[in-house]
């Protein structure tokens, strides 16, 4: 969902740069909401688990990507099926290039060596936009295109009515980039004695919306938003905040994309390998100590790490964290 979320700034920006573009971006229906608010471009949903399942799936989406009268083709994404798909367009004689995922860099940014020098990558949005760059379209990423806040679902507004509203989405796909549940209680404590301050949860899956459940029962300021709106709703409502705090996941690429300020608390990952939510100032990196974890990054995307460095959000602290949030507010 992270890599499909830090497109939108970089497809904003190139709509807004040039003129007379349409785009039509092939995803997962799910992620189709991502898009709504950029009328240049126009959502083709892949179903590669049912329609266009298999090797004759992708032939039956190639060919109906044919039909829309596509001038070029970038990707994106640079896996197999994405490469499978360009391959195809390549031979039939259309223009195409892929993102340049640096590989070898993240790999030596990632290996055992407690002495390693994090000098950071180029942005993943700079190499999003590298891939038009070489269709010749002009992108500037310095610039900044907001989207106009949506309309937040009723019985959500009726909460949280005139308030200050902060995002938190404290978990990933894996446990190393997950807040411990104990970090996770100091930090809403905290939050929650900010006056004038609601407190919106984000994530998913039955176990986090019982987690949720349980500390917004704790703290009248705080509500989880798992299972009570849907997806394209839960967009409107982070349109809305203030600020966010995130881990090293999908929804702080998401509050970037809305120009929200976005305060990431890292795990084993690290921001020098690229995936900083877009525009966000070093200020708000929130990282655990390096001297104390010294093989951090230890994976790009938290898969692989010492058992023991599970314990490094042990060193964030929530003080920091606090220091932050309140210069949003």
């Amino acid at each position: 969902m992270g890599d499909v979320a830090m497109t939108v700034p970089v497809i904003r920006a190139l709509t807004k740069q040039n003129s007379n573009i349409k785009i039509t971006v092939l995803t997962r229906s799910f992620f189709a909401p991502f898009f709504k608010d950029i009328k240049e471009v126009n959502v083709f949903c892949s179903d590669f688990k049912n329609h266009h399942k298999g090797i004759l799936g992708l032939f039956k989406l190639y060919n109906e990507l044919i039909d829309l009268k596509i001038d070029f083709v970038v990707d994106l994404h640079n896996v197999l099926r994405s490469k499978a798909l360009i391959k195809l367009f390549r031979f039939n004689g259309y223009t195409c290039h892929q993102i340049d995922k640096a590989r070898k860099d993240k790999k030596r940014l990632t290996c055992k060596d407690p002495n390693k020098e994090l000098k950071p990558l180029k942005t993943t949005h700079e190499r999003y936009a590298d891939v038009f760059r070489e269709l010749g379209y002009t992108i500037d990423l310095s610039k900044s295109y907001s989207a106009n806040k949506k309309k937040i679902p009723e019985f959500i507004s009726k909460k949280i009515k005139e308030k200050k509203l902060i995002g938190v989405a404290p978990f990933a796909a894996h446990e190393s980039k997950s807040l411990p549940i104990r970090k996770l209680h100091e930090l809403i404590k905290s939050l929650s004695s900010i006056d004038n301050t609601s407190i919106l949860l984000f994530g998913g899956g039955d176990r986090q919306k019982d987690i949720f459940e349980s500390i917004a029962k704790d703290y009248q300021n705080t509500f989880s938003c798992i299972g009570k709106v849907s997806f394209s709703e839960e967009l409107d409502i982070i349109s809305n905040l203030n600020v966010m705090i995130s881990v090293d996941s999908g929804n702080g690429h998401i509050a970037a994309s809305y120009d929200i300020p976005v305060i990431t608390v890292w795990g084993v990952t690290h921001p020098s390998l690229g995936f900083k939510p877009y525009n966000q100032p070093k200020c708000n990196q929130i990282l655990p100590d390096l001297k104390k974890f010294p093989l951090i990054p230890t994976s790009v995307y938290g898969k692989n790490y010492p058992k023991t460095y599970l314990n490094c959000f042990q060193t964030i602290k929530i003080s920091e964290i606090f220091h932050q949030v309140k210069k949003y507010l």
